[in-house]
């Protein structure tokens, strides 16, 4: 009785939940699409015992069902079943706008993904910037959804805060504040196989609720990160986690130049909330000079979004001794590559692409480790957008992550690590990558380069 019991408790939990709470009112009717409208494409949408079926269509861009109403603050609740060849997601807060893209649909997207990659839960922005939460940062996540089954999604958008559950799982744990309001759409990916042509995906006892969603919040489920796009602002958990903004947004304070007692006179800006090194010839640290944290760091956590120029190039260092090279170039320590990979001629110097972006530069090639199906370059949102770097370091073991997917892992304290520097251009510099404790440093390589929200926690 007791096993019956703790089944019936956690299948509760995973499944819509209309039953068991109030203020919960069907999305769809069951008969028709009265309140909903098709944008976009052209894959069809049935009607088959009160469930809907959108099938795929050769020939057609993304295609959507979306309600006519647009909503803010909500929980919504759902079944899903995916043909495993087919690709889909759920809009949330999205609209459809003349002037934007001409009525693209776009917006943030809850994934249903039955590939090998496995981010379904996660959170992607349609038509905008790409994704903002994959599930690389959680890989329990990953392991939710079930290929070849109906399975129960939960979605709590409330505030600045998305988060998604699958069968009872959380998957995501976004904040965001860049759109407050918008439609919900069911989303039939275009296909770019005959093969796939006719594959569907199906929605049933779709639930919203739109009052008393504080007290009908799930806990965040321990473990699961916490991923923030807020501009130079920590949330109540980071700040709880111990993370502290390293640049305020407003001010040098806490940074100086690498070689001088002060911040830079001129050669970086800080305007509206952005930090920029402004370009001069292109040149290694031959302008301003790179700048670096006043603080020292040993095991920490350090995450910021950059936005390059065309052609660009610039680095985030860490473990920097600043008192190694007081000459030409740049100040010495591990660096994570800030590279125009397209227009930069050092992403083809180097070994086997060793200085490209997201690389442990001259030393290990960034790729993307998170998705087995995946590649760097899909990692990257591009040049003039923002991306984020995220640089993690704990008793030796150190990653690059880029836009929240890993880039490059390795163990400072290794042979094989040793061996690398042996044969890089930092082979003169003893212990290179092995000092106990360094600076956090941002650099100056002639060519414009924008920072913001940089944030770190010590481990």
């Amino acid at each position: 009785m007791k096993i019956c019991f703790v089944f019936a408790a956690l299948l509760s939990l995973a499944l819509p939940a209309k039953a068991q709470d109030d203020g919960w009112t069907d999305l769809f009717n069951g008969k028709n699409f009265k309140n909903w409208e098709k944008l976009n494409g052209t894959a069809t949408y049935t009607i088959e015992e009160g469930t809907i079926v959108g099938t795929s269509k050769l020939g057609t861009p993304n295609t959507f069902l979306a309600t006519k109403k647009k909503y803010t603050d909500f929980i919504l609740q759902f079944e899903v079943w995916v043909d495993n060849q087919l690709n889909s997601g759920v809009q949330i807060r999205s609209n459809s706008l003349k002037e934007y893209k001409d009525g693209r649909v776009h917006g943030y997207q809850v994934e249903i993904d039955p590939s090998r990659r496995a981010y379904s839960g996660g959170i992607y922005d349609e038509a905008r910037r790409g994704w903002l939460y994959p599930l690389a940062r959680n890989p329990k996540g990953r392991e939710a959804f079930r290929t070849g089954e109906w399975n129960a999604y939960r979605i709590e958008c409330i505030g600045n805060t998305i988060r998604t559950w699958i069968n009872g799982v959380m998957c995501s744990h976004l904040v965001d504040d860049l759109t407050a309001e918008g439609f919900i759409a069911l989303q039939v990916h275009s296909i770019g196989r005959e093969e796939q042509a006719g594959t569907q995906v199906k929605w049933r006892n779709l639930q919203i609720k739109t009052d008393k969603l504080e007290e009908a919040r799930w806990p965040v489920a321990p473990g699961i990160p916490e991923v923030s796009y807020l501009i130079n602002e920590l949330t109540t958990m980071e700040k709880r986690q111990g993370f502290r903004l390293l640049w305020d947004g407003k001010t040098s304070n806490g940074w100086r130049g690498a070689k001088l007692d002060q911040f830079p006179t001129s050669g970086w800006t800080i305007k509206d909330g952005i930090l920029t090194v402004l370009a001069t010839d292109g040149g290694e640290s031959t302008g301003p000079g790179d700048i670096i944290t006043e603080d020292l760091f040993s095991n920490f956590e350090l995450e910021l979004e950059f936005m390059i120029t065309e052609g660009a190039n610039s680095g985030i260092k860490y473990f920097v001794d600043a008192e190694l090279n007081k000459g030409p170039g740049s100040a010495i320590g591990c660096e994570f590559q800030i590279l125009d990979d397209k227009k930069h001629p050092d992403a083809k110097m180097g070994v086997e692409g060793n200085r490209t972006l997201a690389s442990l530069y001259d030393l290990i090639t960034a790729e993307n480790l998170s998705n087995p199906a995946g590649t760097k370059a899909r990692m990257f949102k591009g040049v003039g957008n923002w991306n984020k770097a995220r640089v993690v370091s704990k008793d030796g073991k150190v990653e690059h992550w880029l836009n929240n997917e890993k880039a490059v892992e390795y163990d400072r304290y290794s042979q094989v690590f040793k061996a690398l520097v042996h044969y890089s251009k930092y082979k003169d510099w003893k212990e290179f990558g092995r000092w106990p404790q360094g600076h956090i440093l941002l650099q100056d390589h002639g060519d414009t380069v924008h920072f913001r929200s940089i944030k770190i926690k010590e481990l």
